[in-house]
């Protein structure tokens, strides 16, 4: 497997003059907030003055998990391929906020412990009918994770547009999330782990045992793709695949809650100028995604307290993000409108 060299975005004469630009609006300066810094953030990803998004699109990557067996989860497995089921019968909120904001969405089967057969708008990608329980063995096998990335980076390259969301679905995803957020950051599996789909007090404390055990029954592994093979499941491999594949594409990343932000940790240890390229769309009211932005140095646009998924939060953001790039071209000048600038 090939991992593509992402390159970091910076040009000082191209951020020169993007502040120069941006500074020139009728407004005083500053008083846009973050979205002058998400307007040369997308001018620097597109090497341009004059930037743009185009076609943006989300893709819900969908994988089954064998942790589950550990009674980590709120919810059975069979909720994974429900769901899918909905997100083709275009009733989940991700559908809804996608067609709200006209984004294409596009659905993975990366793993689910299903046989969907053929379906229209499905992309079916599977790997295996779910990963392994990994508190007694890896959760994929390096060719498993390989394949995975591949499949990732191959989707991205038939999109068209230059955005792209990421949005997952896979019960016991979450405490995959957390094992990955540990082993890269060093933070203690208490401080990782969530209530995921709505676990009780004591449930969370069973999902932090689990990691803890398997952690320690995986000792020694630090390599990020060890990490993610041994710990990853089938959406999260494939997303990181999507991600470098995007960002090697010069596309604007746009990322969602927990579970994205961890494929995006890998994918950042093997690639770090790919955090250039990403958009944090919110901070999830998951525990642990505050301190993984922290960790990241990444400000998020929304605070929403989600904890869906899906990508929603990637398609709550695009408003935004076409307001940032609108006003870059629309907005009047202080010469155009023979408005007065700021004295002295």
């Amino acid at each position: 497997m090939k991992i593509p060299q992402i390159h970091p975005t910076h040009d000082a004469a191209l951020a020169d003059a993007l502040d120069a630009q941006i500074n020139n609006k009728t407004k005083p300066l500053g008083s846009l907030g973050l979205l002058e810094s998400f307007a040369k953030q997308i001018g620097m990803i597109q090497q341009t003055r004059q930037p743009q998004l185009t076609q943006p699109a989300i893709m819900v990557f969908a994988g089954d998990h064998g942790i589950v067996a550990e009674n980590v989860s709120a919810y059975p497995q069979s909720v994974t391929w429900q769901m899918v089921e909905n997100f083709l019968a275009q009733g989940a909120a991700i559908n809804v906020f996608a067609r709200q904001n006209q984004c294409a969405l596009h659905i993975v089967d990366a793993g689910v412990n299903h046989d969907f057969g053929p379906r229209g708008g499905l992309l079916d990608r599977k790997i295996a009918a779910g990963t392994r329980n990994f508190a007694q063995e890896p959760a994929m096998t390096a060719d498993e994770c390989s394949r995975a990335v591949e499949h990732g980076m191959a989707l991205v390259s038939a999109l068209d547009g230059n955005v792209i969301g990421f949005g997952e679905m896979g019960i016991g995803n979450t405490t995959a999330a957390a094992a990955i957020m540990h082993k890269l950051t060093g933070v203690p599996v208490a401080d990782c782990v969530g209530a995921g789909t709505g676990l009780p007090a004591e449930g969370v404390l069973n999902k932090q045992r689990v990691i803890e055990r398997a952690v320690a029954y995986h000792a020694g592994i630090a390599d990020p793709l060890d990490i993610l093979s041994t710990f990853g499941g089938f959406e999260i491999a494939m997303m990181v695949g999507a991600m470098l594949g995007a960002a090697e594409r010069r596309m604007v990343l746009v990322i969602d809650g927990f579970i994205v932000t961890s494929a995006l940790m890998v994918a950042a240890r093997l690639q770090p100028a790919i955090l250039d390229y990403c958009v944090f769309s919110h901070c999830s009211d998951e525990r642990g995604h505050q301190r993984m932005l922290r960790y990241l140095g990444a400000r998020p646009l929304l605070q929403l307290d989600l904890r869906l998924g899906e990508g929603t939060g990637c398609a709550l953001a695009l408003p935004l993000l076409r307001a940032a790039v609108n006003f870059m071209h629309e907005m009047a000048t202080f010469e155009s409108a023979q408005v007065s600038e700021k004295k002295g």
